[in-house]
């Protein structure tokens, strides 16, 4: 990639060059100045024009007798001279306008040229800046974006952070007036101004971070169909609701639970069934068999390992024979994956490698077991040589071992079935 920057850059600084080259030659020749001497130059010409013909006009109504008026008339010579003086005088002044036209022609194909070359000049900066965008050492441009996705999120976000400031505020109240009153707070009354804080935090995180939701709900799409014919559906972790609202789209009864009290209130503000609480304390409060589909997004890699194990063996637990189990996380067999997704959520607590997941739920007794990988990196992975001799069928072996090593899809899913 550090080659075709180089090579782009170098493209790029040819056209500018040759656009400036350009630019000079045609600032050099002047056209544009020539031609308002042009202009100026007709002057002259039509004030000369105009004495011949005041001239001849006075000669013609000059006063006095008739007899002396024709004896003034010009004669035939007189009349050559005229004709011959208006018709330099308009020659003249054609040629200028010729001349006008002419360097008119010139500027207008040097100003096509220069154009061409400015537009030549463009295309070359946007593929330079296409590359860079697409080269992740330019991680400018991905923070640009993320920026733009936290000012959208903060947006639709406005109302429900007012509400949570009014709420806020109201506790304070109380809390200062138990303090004027003398009465120590009990530490559950600070906790409740705390804990709206902290979600609020990770929820902002989330926001700029993980994606809008339109393109998260694009992410999650591919799982509907699983759950179209299964019955009621829990989601665990729901986070803002993304595919509660797919599923209701395609009308799949559905409910879910996060531990994030903001993340509760924007699903209830989009009508969605939602509970804020502990996620093994809410299945476990669910009939046994009552479930048709369990479905939990980037949430297993936030939990220990025994609770992940009891969690798992609770959803086979509460699923109706044929239920089935969507469980998503980071896939950390992609080595970009882990940099750049995994670790930036500083509340991940493992990776989960794919075959530990199939291997949990084979061992709490579910079965047809699959691994699904989602949110492929394609202008990520490093491109292939070009020829077919030897030694680059062994380079792009090893650019094929090296794509599956940092560039494999960033998501996975283990899907499962209680029989």
């Amino acid at each position: 990639m550090r080659r075709t920057l180089e090579k782009l850059a170098q493209e790029r600084q040819e056209k500018q060059q040759e656009f400036d080259r350009r630019l000079e030659d045609i600032s050099q020749k002047g056209p544009a100045g020539r031609l308002s001497q042009n202009a100026g130059s007709l002057e002259p010409i039509l004030s000369r024009l105009r004495d011949i013909l005041k001239k001849e006009q006075e000669a013609h109504s000059a006063g006095g007798t008739v007899l002396s008026r024709l004896s003034r008339r010009p004669g035939a010579e007189e009349r050559a001279a005229f004709h011959e003086q208006v018709f330099l005088l308009l020659r003249e002044q054609h040629n200028v306008l010729l001349q006008s036209i002419k360097q008119s022609q010139d500027l207008w194909s040097d100003l096509t040229e220069l154009i061409r070359h400015l537009t030549a000049l463009m295309d070359a900066k946007d593929k330079e800046w296409d590359a860079l965008g697409s080269n992740h050492v330019g991680l400018i441009f991905k923070s640009l974006e993320w920026r733009v996705d936290k000012l959208a999120a903060e947006a639709e976000d406005a109302k429900l952070l007012m509400k949570k400031f009014i709420t806020l505020r109201e506790k304070l109240a109380g809390l200062l007036a138990a303090l004027e009153g003398k009465k120590p707070p009990r530490p559950e009354d600070v906790r409740t101004v705390l804990e709206p804080l902290e979600d609020w935090r990770y929820a902002g995180f989330e926001n700029r971070f993980r994606g809008s939701e339109d393109e998260v709900k694009k992410q999650l799409r591919g799982y509907v169909s699983l759950f179209a014919k299964t019955g009621a559906v829990f989601d665990l972790g729901c986070g803002r609701g993304e595919f509660l609202e797919l599923l209701r789209e395609a009308g799949v009864e559905a409910a879910g639970v996060d531990g994030n009290g903001q993340m509760a209130e924007i699903c209830a503000a989009k009508g969605l069934r939602c509970e804020k609480g502990d996620l093994l304390e809410k299945l476990a409060e669910r009939p046994d068999g009552s479930l048709g589909g369990i479905f939990s997004s980037q949430v297993i890699e936030h939990v220990s390992p025994p609770y992940l194990n009891t969690l798992i063996e609770t959803c086979r637990l509460k699923l109706a024979p044929d239920g089935i189990v969507v469980l998503e996380t980071v896939n950390p067999l992609s080595v970009f994956a882990l940099v750049q997704v995994y670790y930036l959520d500083l509340s991940h607590r493992n990776p989960i490698h794919p075959q530990a997941l199939k291997f949990m739920l084979e061992a709490s007794g579910f079965e047809d077991v699959e691994i699904k990988y989602s949110a492929p990196l394609e202008r990520e992975r490093l491109q292939p040589l070009p020829g077919a001799d030897d030694r680059t069928a062994v380079l792009n072996r090893n650019i094929d071992s090296l794509n599956e090593l940092l560039f494999a899809p960033v998501n996975y899913a283990a899907v499962a079935r209680r029989k």
